[in-house]
């Protein structure tokens, strides 16, 4: 039966979508052209620019989109499955740039800045599972919690990395840092055997929810503490969860689930642009919020 919903699912959404990749093609196309003849005036020196203008072209788009819009004005975790099944991935080129942007659910992983005791003992389980020790959650625990007058730090993370960020893991290159020191202070190679593209984003909010629709494998082995086999099954037949009984979770299952703060439908996308032209790349990502129509955590890899 869900198998029949998600068929038809994507087929509405292939209809409700073509306009906007339409669209959304279009103003890249545009914003490519004032990036070419900036390039030939300035060339590498305002790549960053020269990217930030796509930037602003496509939050443009989605800005005064109607079928983004029609996310917002129905609060409907079915609008959001639409759009996201069809404008996941467009790919461009035009003046000699490749651009690549992807469309996702900000919400389909989790974020370690919302460790609390119980997700706490929830990621411990599962870095245990994985062969981990227990001492990098304490480390995560360290780079989230602020500046510590009294130096009460469960690591020496901040003795070898005094200028560290301490109030939030703000990106995947400060994850890196945080792994880094983990491997070499205790000599252990363990965190390879964590998919942490799969597992973690990273925001300021400290209250954010998982969106159940889109959570990813490795997440539901995370959440439930679960065999992968019923995380994969979880994460395939997702976009038709609507309430917790939909889930059909045993008692124990349930009694995990709820440490962890979670939603059925979470309208912020996660948008990736993928920005090349000859030996210039650009990876840039930021969320953007459909109900308020603004984008934030901007990341920019040059």
């Amino acid at each position: 039966m869900s198998k029949q919903i998600k068929q038809s699912k994507n087929a509405i959404a292939l209809l409700i979508t073509v306009l906007f990749v339409i669209v959304i093609t279009v103003a890249i196309g545009f914003g490519l052209r004032q990036v070419n003849e900036a390039s030939s005036l300035v060339k590498n020196e305002s790549f960053m620019y020269q990217s930030n203008i796509l930037v602003e072209d496509i939050i443009s788009v989605l800005q005064n989109s109607p079928d983004v819009a029609r996310v917002a004005d129905t609060n409907s975790s079915d609008e959001l499955f639409n759009l996201l099944s069809q404008a996941s991935f467009i790919p461009f080129e035009s003046s000699g740039f490749e651009i690549v942007l992807k469309l996702h659910s900000a919400r389909a992983k989790f974020n370690p800045n919302n460790l609390n005791e119980q997700t706490s003992n929830a990621l411990r389980e599962y870095m245990s599972i994985n062969m981990v020790n227990n001492q990098y959650v304490d480390i995560l625990l360290d780079t989230i919690n602020g500046v510590k007058i009294d130096n009460s730090y469960n690591s020496r993370i901040f003795d070898e990395n005094p200028y560290l960020f301490r109030d939030y893991i703000v990106s995947r290159k400060h994850l890196e840092q945080v792994n880094d020191f983990f491997t070499k202070e205790y000599n252990d190679n363990s965190l390879k055997n964590v998919a942490f593209e799969n597992l973690f984003y990273f925001g300021s909010d400290k209250n954010s929810s998982v969106d159940l629709n889109y959570a990813t494998q490795e997440v539901w082995e995370l959440m439930l503490g679960c065999q992968k086999e019923r995380a994969e099954f979880l994460a395939l037949n997702a976009g038709v969860y609507s309430d917790v009984e939909s889930l059909d979770l045993s008692n124990g299952e349930l009694e995990n689930l709820q440490r962890f703060k979670t939603s059925f439908s979470e309208p912020i996308l996660f948008v990736e642009i993928e920005i090349q032209q000859s030996d210039n790349r650009a990876h840039i990502s930021f969320e953007y919020d459909i109900e308020n129509k603004k984008g934030s955590n901007f990341v920019y890899e040059i």
